[in-house]
């Protein structure tokens, strides 16, 4: 039986979507030992990807991704339906966009489900790795079942990722837990031979647990941020040290020392999506989810905070010249969605300030939203362009490059000595002793 034979055989695995999620996911596999097609129905980006242009910034993704194709295992095709036909197990990696509701957009899963259900030539195990709604497989199979045009069997499974941008290509090959929801012991032994490497860390579940686990682990941490940046609001009333606080409660091993970071709190394509999707999820099954809208709209509320700071240094904020460090959401990666920069920079537009950008890597997309010929925002070739004749310094992002700054170069620059660190990268006393004026989080 074909079943047989994918159990003792290297298995042919498609990867449909090739954006953040299934670019990694397929270097991944690749480099896992398994022959992988990455499909997507862009043609212009496939090719680009097959040039070796990766059309993100992760760290090690390019060379991972230029290895295994040049070892011969990892391939890309803009022919989703010859993809499917050749494949043994198909991992779903297209996007689920947020509806202004909370919920997910799951029209692009529907669409690949009903791609799959035309291409169903033999058996095949169907794999959800995009982050969806739980009971989101029951879907995908009725989908499968109404429009398949062959009586040919399939399976749907759920592995959700736990890619943190910045270290997702670590994430992917040290992983922590592979979580594997599945209805068959089919499905179970297919998976666990794509990730035989990894057996120590499976946790088998149904579906449904495997779904929500991936929700329920992102909300758990952006309550944790929301938490500690709750705590820097009364240390700022106090003489407490929010950094301090956070390490005190670190050593609790019930709590840890993870995610307690105080600042401009969460952002990219994760956090904030995945907070009001559980919270739209729990609502339509009548779950009260108040503690998690709470936590998001003390996510909203950092960057006033943030912005009250630079008031407080300035007072008013027309005309004067403001450095901003830091575009993308978090170091190590380009992503801006949901950065606390977009906000910030719309709100001194408003004001009428005159900015200066920086990021090391996130600026090109950046542009798209704030183009360059803006009179009063122009985009500088490294830290120290930014900040010269600048009237504060305002850290966004904690880039490293950014902590190794020459603090009394950079005083001798400015206009005026102030810097306002959204992501506490300094110590205040020893910004203070060169000169500074110096605005943290929860610290004096």
């Amino acid at each position: 039986m074909f079943y047989e034979s994918i159990r003792e055989a290297s298995m042919k695995i498609a990867v449909i979507g090739t954006g953040y999620v299934g670019l990694v996911t397929a270097a991944g596999l690749a480099d896992l030992g398994h022959d992988v097609t990455g499909a997507d129905k862009d043609g212009d980006k496939i090719k680009k990807i097959s040039w070796g242009d990766v059309p993100i910034y992760e760290p090690n993704l390019e060379e991972l991704l230029k290895a295994n194709q040049k070892r011969g295992n990892l391939t890309f095709s803009y022919d989703l339906n010859k993809t499917i036909q050749a494949c043994d197990v198909i991992f779903v990696c297209v996007g689920t966009p947020q509806h202004e509701d909370g919920s997910a957009d799951m029209s692009q899963i529907e669409e690949v489900s009903r791609m799959i259900a035309e291409n169903l030539n033999k058996y095949k195990l169907v794999v959800e790795k995009s982050t969806v709604p739980v009971k989101t497989s029951a879907w995908i199979k009725r989908i499968i079942s109404l429009y398949k045009k062959s009586d040919k069997e399939f399976d749907i499974a759920s592995n959700p990722e736990f890619l943190r941008e910045g270290s997702a290509v670590s994430d992917f090959l040290n992983p922590d837990r592979i979580i594997i929801g599945v209805e068959t012991e089919r499905a179970k032994e297919i998976l666990v031979k794509i990730y035989q490497k990894f057996q120590d860390r499976i946790l088998i579940t149904n579906i449904d647990t495997a779904e929500l686990i991936k929700h329920a682990s992102n909300s758990f941490l952006a309550l944790k941020i929301s938490y500690i940046n709750l705590i820097s609001n009364i240390c700022e009333k106090t003489d407490a040290d929010v950094e301090l606080v956070a390490k005190g409660m670190g050593f609790d091993p019930r709590i840890g020392g993870r995610f307690l970071k105080a600042g401009l709190g969460y952002g990219g394509s994760c956090f904030p999506k995945d907070i009001k999707a559980l919270t739209k999820i729990g609502e339509e099954m009548g779950v009260n989810m108040d503690l998690l809208k709470e936590a998001d709209q003390v996510n909203a509320g950092r960057v006033k905070v943030f912005l009250e700071k630079v008031k407080k240094a300035l007072w008013i904020l027309k005309d004067k010249k403001i450095a901003v460090l830091g575009l993308a959401f978090k170091p190590e990666t380009d992503d801006i969605r949901e950065a606390a920069s977009i906000r910030i920079v719309q709100e001194l537009i408003k004001e009428g300030s005159i900015l200066r950008l920086y990021d090391p890597k996130a600026m090109d997309n950046m542009k798209e939203i704030f183009p360059e010929e803006h009179y009063r925002l122009s985009y500088s070739n490294s830290p120290y362009q930014a900040i010269e004749d600048a009237n504060a310094l305002l850290i966004v992002t904690e880039w490293d490059e950014f902590r190794r700054l020459d603090l009394r170069k950079v005083k001798k620059v400015m206009a005026n000595p102030i810097i306002v660190d959204g992501r506490n990268i300094f110590e205040p006393a020893d910004v203070r002793e060169i000169g500074f004026e110096y605005y943290s989080i929860g610290r004096k």
